[in-house]
């Protein structure tokens, strides 16, 4: 069976290749990708293919990590063993690695899970570890329980970042990064992400359309979309020859409440220094709007403000004009990218960008009426 795999190219190649697995599957009554992949010298990407285009002609039938023939499913056994199985896997199934606990990433899970539905997928969920390795052991082992594509979403700031860049480059395994940006080195992987940078270029247009010669931003250090929302809004302020900054940052769990920036910022606004600012993200825009009140400021007569994420804006005590990211859309692109790369692995690379919308509300001292988009 080597020798198919030496002569290389495509088509009729392809078809003998595919026929060799149909062979492996009529004489055992079921073979595994790793099984196959290894006896022909070839990928698991490629064999999973091949599993594929069988069982869409209706000579195979599609198991988890491999392939059965229809009278071996129909009694129930598992491929590569005699355990009894109620019923053959259909559709492809999906590892998707998410990190630990936050508001924002929910909406890009159900995202996912909707799209998931919709298209027959198997969603298979993983928490992405402290460190590179736990992320690589997290892959492995989806992919050997079956996972014909993977969704990556790893936890932030995961260093050296060039490790993170070299092991996804060399993943054999069909990839979408969600809402991450990876280099050029990052090889065949596939990328959607919110475009931060184009959103926070929203806020700071709006803000000075509205008459601010002067817009703070106050972000979140930790998180790894500031550093595309800080790209963003410098590069607006110099389109419309505005002077950037002040920037005020907050670290960890800390708030307004408790680091000095605060105070630095109720001075620039009580002097009139400051009298607009995009801050990231909303419950620090939240918690920001009560602080500024009980120092008898108001919102947004004395500070306008623009938050971004709407995950809660709208539930300030001044509702909170907001940047919204596409979430949900960027999850539902990502299942869509990994779908048609299983169905073509010859079709061209794609990397999206989806815009985020402006959601006008109270805190930035538009109008707001029954056209103003919320």
């Amino acid at each position: 069976m080597a020798s198919l795999i030496k002569r290389g190219g495509t088509g009729v190649l392809t078809e003998e290749r595919r026929e060799a697995i149909l062979r492996m599957v009529e004489d055992r009554g079921s073979v595994t990708v790793k099984e196959a992949a290894a006896e022909m010298g070839v990928s698991a990407v490629t064999v999973r293919q091949d599993v594929r285009d069988l069982a869409n002609r209706g000579l195979v039938v599609r198991v988890h990590g491999g392939a059965m023939s229809p009278a071996a499913a129909g009694q129930g056994a598992a491929p590569g063993s005699g355990a009894a199985r109620s019923a053959p896997r259909q559709g492809p199934s999906f590892g998707l690695v998410v990190p630990p606990g936050d508001y924002y990433y929910p909406e890009i899970v159900r995202g996912v899970q909707e799209a998931a539905r919709k298209q027959g997928v198997r969603v298979v969920l993983a928490v992405s570890g402290e460190t590179l390795d736990e992320i690589r052991e997290q892959a492995r082992r989806l992919v050997a329980a079956g996972a014909d594509g993977l969704l990556l979403m790893p936890r932030a700031g995961i260093e050296p970042a060039e490790d993170v860049e070299r092991w996804l480059a060399g993943l054999d395994t069909p990839a979408v990064l969600v809402d991450r940006r990876a280099g050029g080195d990052a090889g065949r992987l596939e990328q959607v992400a919110s475009d931060h940078a184009h959103g926070a270029g929203l806020a700071v247009r709006h803000l000075a359309g509205l008459g601010h010669g002067r817009i703070a931003l106050i972000a979140r250090v930790e998180s790894p979309n500031t550093v595309l929302i800080r790209e963003g809004y410098a590069a607006a302020c110099r389109e419309l020859g505005l002077e950037a900054g002040p920037e005020y940052r907050i670290e960890g769990a800390e708030g307004p409440t408790v680091t000095g920036w605060f105070e630095e910022l109720v001075r620039a606004v009580e002097a009139g220094d400051v009298g607009a600012a995009l801050v990231h993200n909303d419950l620090d825009a939240v918690t920001l709007v009560g602080l500024l009140q009980a120092r008898g400021l108001r919102v947004p007569d004395d500070l306008a403000i623009v938050t971004y994420d709407d995950e809660v804006a709208e539930l300030s005590d001044v509702p909170l004009t907001a940047v919204a990211p596409p979430k949900r859309a960027v999850g539902a692109w990502a299942v869509e990218l990994l779908r048609r790369r299983l169905a073509d692995p010859a079709a061209p690379l794609a990397e999206l960008l989806l815009r985020p919308e402006l959601r006008v509300r109270a805190s930035s001292g538009a109008r707001v009426g029954p056209d103003t988009p919320s």
